[in-house]
């Protein structure tokens, strides 16, 4: 891959750290139900926290974890089910240093005011009392994702905490206060894996040709900029989930559970593109369930696509069926492309993964081609169907993972990694 970086990105390398308070943005939104559910995110961070603290930083970490906040109420829920506690736990062990977490007083809003908790903490580290500061969940902060005075006050106290901060979080690529904001008030820097990860875009962006891209998600309107990007940019486009089954029930005039008329009406712009194009490739066969949240024998039942007709109406199809990966035009396009980007889960975990395991399979096999999959559904689905593929594949120089399946989407539909803002405000601080 490209080894080329912007000369206007600020590199952590080059950074004066001896002695200095380092406020590192990371990405460890790796808790579920306040257990790690894999710690591939915290892991590919080890490098940037090694060098600080070998550089004589002191570390204040923080990243989000899940979604505290109600969206219709605005309210803030505050527990340990989104606690960072598990996440310290877990690097005590691999950077041998003991953490403080403050423990701030919150309302129902959220953390509004955190008073001197957090500076007395640093206060601490500078003491040598501990080894590094880890703040709590961001988003329990009430300006975290807020706007106006509020976050402003937010941003304005995280940065007195410091005077370095460090962006290491490719995967949080939403301009929030602790991703954009701080870093327009310090010397800011990109860290080591926010670097590989704008290295491996290069992959996506200018790909080795033929580029076959997989792509499915949970609500076709939300997909809508990466899709119509992806069909620009691959030979060949693969669809999965939701995003299929909205596909297949605009382009054969078809009653699709869960579907609906303006989700239909969307998904037919890249139709009549690709009536002239030709560009994406149709599994042949989905698996239809009769319920949603469970696999129930008899419930289910394989349905083939020379079957469905205009007019005709189906229950959810919560998968494509394995048998449409021994297609033959499906295992050449896979078998003969030279770059495969994959965010997808072909269908609804974890009931519906006989597709995914058949898709990620026939990509392994694939030993030419520069394999890149984003997302952590993805990635955790990847491991789960072929723990042994995925083992290997970290430490294969033909397969990259990214940590934001969200993050790769966004840059695709921009076409340019430097687009993403909190990228841009680390840019911008380096000038």
């Amino acid at each position: 891959m490209e080894q080329k970086l912007s000369p206007d990105l600020p590199l952590l390398q080059n950074a004066d750290l001896k002695g200095r308070v380092v406020l590192v943005r990371v990405d460890h939104n790796v808790v579920k139900k306040g257990d790690i559910a894999d710690p591939f995110r915290i892991e590919a961070t080890i490098g940037t926290l090694s060098h600080i603290i070998e550089q004589g930083g002191l570390p204040v970490l923080m990243t989000h974890v899940g979604r505290p906040r109600d969206k219709k109420t605005g309210n803030i829920t505050v527990s340990d089910a989104t606690s960072v506690a598990p996440i310290v736990e877990y690097l005590k062990t691999k950077l041998n240093i003991s953490f403080l977490v403050p423990e701030c007083p919150a309302t129902e809003e959220g953390i509004v005011d955190p008073g001197n908790t957090l500076k007395d903490a640093v206060e601490r580290l500078k003491r040598g009392d501990v080894g590094g500061v880890y703040l709590p969940n961001t988003r329990w902060f009430a300006g975290e994702e807020t706007k106006g005075e509020e976050r402003a006050r937010f941003a304005a106290h995280l940065a007195s905490l410091a005077d370095v901060y460090v962006n290491d979080a490719f995967g949080s690529w939403q301009p929030h206060a602790s991703t954009f904001d701080v870093a327009r008030l310090l010397p800011s820097y990109a860290g080591f894996l926010m670097q590989k990860e704008l290295i491996g875009l290069n992959a996506v962006l200018n790909p080795k040709r033929p580029f076959v891209a997989v792509v499915a998600g949970a609500k076709y309107d939300t997909k809508i900029g990466p899709v119509r990007a992806l069909f620009d940019r691959a030979d060949t486009l693969i669809l999965g989930g939701v995003i299929y089954n909205t596909y297949l029930a605009a382009r054969y005039n078809t009653g699709i559970e869960g579907v609906s008329d303006d989700e239909k009406a969307l998904a037919r712009e890249v139709i009549s593109l690709d009536e002239k194009m030709g560009k994406i490739l149709e599994p042949r066969a989905v698996t239809e369930s009769d319920v949603v949240d469970e696999r129930v024998e008899g419930k289910y039942r394989t349905v083939d696509l020379d079957d469905i007709h205009g007019g005709g109406t189906y229950h959810y199809f919560l998968d494509v069926a394995p048998a449409a990966f021994e297609d033959p035009g499906l295992k050449e396009a896979i078998g003969g492309a030279k770059t495969i980007f994959v965010n997808a889960v072909m269908g609804f975990a974890p009931h519906f993964i006989d597709g995914s395991r058949a898709l990620y399979d026939l990509i392994d096999k694939n030993r030419d081609a520069m394999k890149l999959f984003g997302g952590g559904d993805t990635l955790a689905t990847f491991k789960k169907v072929l723990p042994d593929a995925y083992r290997n594949g970290i430490e294969d120089d033909t397969y990259y993972f990214f940590t934001g399946g969200g993050a790769v989407l966004k840059v695709i539909e921009e076409g340019d990694p430097y687009a993403l803002e909190p990228v841009r405000a680390l840019m911008e601080s380096g000038k």
